[in-house]
C-alpha cells in the first residue's frame, strides 16, 4: 500500500511549488513587513508573529526569479526549518497558495537535472496535480545556515522578541 502525503501547494510566477504540510505553521494574508537595510536581496524583512519577530524572505528572489509587486493573492507561508539540530521559523513570500494536495510517494519522481529556474538540490521531487507539474521543495534545504544566520543577525531584536525568538527556536 503506497504512503500518501500531503503538501500545501503554492505559485510562483507560473510554477506551481509544494512544501511537506508538516514544515507548514500557518499561512498568512500579506502584513506590514518592516524592511531591514543591509540585508540579503531575497530578505523582504520582518513581521509581527504575535509579538515575534519573524524573518520573512521572498522565494522569488531566492530563486533567480524577476520581482513583481505584491497583489490580493501574495501570502506568507510560516514554515519550521531545521537547521544543524535546531529549528528556526521564517515566513516565505509567495505569489498565491493554491490548496493542501495528498500525493502518493509513489506518483513522486526524482528531481530533474534541468529545465526549472531553481537548483535541483532545493527540490525532493516533481509530483503532478491534474496536467500540471509540481515541483516539491524541500524547505530544509532551501535556506543554508549561513543565510540563515545572516537573516537572523540582521532582524532587530527587543528583548522580549529576542526570548521569544531563542523559545520559538528551541
Amino acid at each position: 500500500m503506497a504512503e500518501n502525503n500531503q503538501y500545501l501547494t503554492f505559485s510562483l510566477a507560473e510554477e506551481i511549488f509544494a512544501l511537506d504540510i508538516s514544515s507548514v505553521r500557518e499561512v498568512l494574508e500579506l502584513a506590514s513587513i518592516t524592511r531591514i537595510p543591509r540585508t540579503p536581496s531575497y530578505m523582504r524583512g520582518v513581521i509581527n508573529l504575535r509579538g515575534h519577530a519573524v524573518p520573512v524572505l521572498e522565494l522569488r528572489r531566492k530563486f533567480g526569479m524577476p520581482a513583481v509587486e505584491d497583489t490580493v493573492n501574495t501570502c506568507i507561508i510560516i514554515v519550521e526549518v531545521e537547521l544543524d539540530g535546531d529549528t528556526t521559523i521564517i515566513g516565505t513570500l509567495v505569489d498565491s497558495v493554491r490548496e493542501v494536495f495528498e500525493m502518493g510517494q509513489d506518483t513522486i519522481e526524482a528531481a530533474p537535472r534541468m529545465g526549472t529556474a531553481i537548483k535541483s538540490e532545493f527540490i525532493k521531487g516533481m509530483g503532478r496535480q491534474g496536467e500540471h507539474f509540481v515541483i516539491i521543495l524541500d524547505v530544509n534545504r532551501i535556506f543554508s545556515a549561513e543565510e540563515l544566520a545572516e537573516v537572523a543577525s540582521s532582524a532587530p531584536v527587543s528583548a522580549p522578541a529576542e526570548a521569544a525568538a531563542h523559545q520559538i527556536a528551541s
